[in-house]
């Protein structure tokens, strides 16, 4: 499965839906200010923040991996699962 792949079904799992891409990463609508969307990048792959904040969205618990590269990816695989079998 590609990253791609992995961050639209992840994104699915947590409720986040994607507007775009650019640079390999989604872009999302964050927040409302006033009535102007706030977009900015999502990717829990790359970002500890979103990764974190994806894992509490879907109700993962974390058991600590060597390297934070792998914790992100850990995360976002399991969501994709939740995702893949989401209707």
């Amino acid at each position: 499965m590609t990253d791609r792949e992995l961050l639209e079904l992840a994104a699915k799992a947590a409720g986040i839906e994607i507007d775009s891409w650019v640079n390999d990463s989604p872009v999302v609508v964050k927040m409302f200010r006033g009535h102007l969307p706030n977009y900015e990048e999502w990717n829990p792959l790359t970002d500890d923040g979103d990764a974190l904040r994806l894992a509490v969205k879907v109700c993962i618990t974390l058991v600590p991996y060597p390297t934070e590269r792998e914790t992100r990816r850990a995360i976002v695989c399991a969501a994709a699962e939740f995702g893949r079998v989401t209707p």
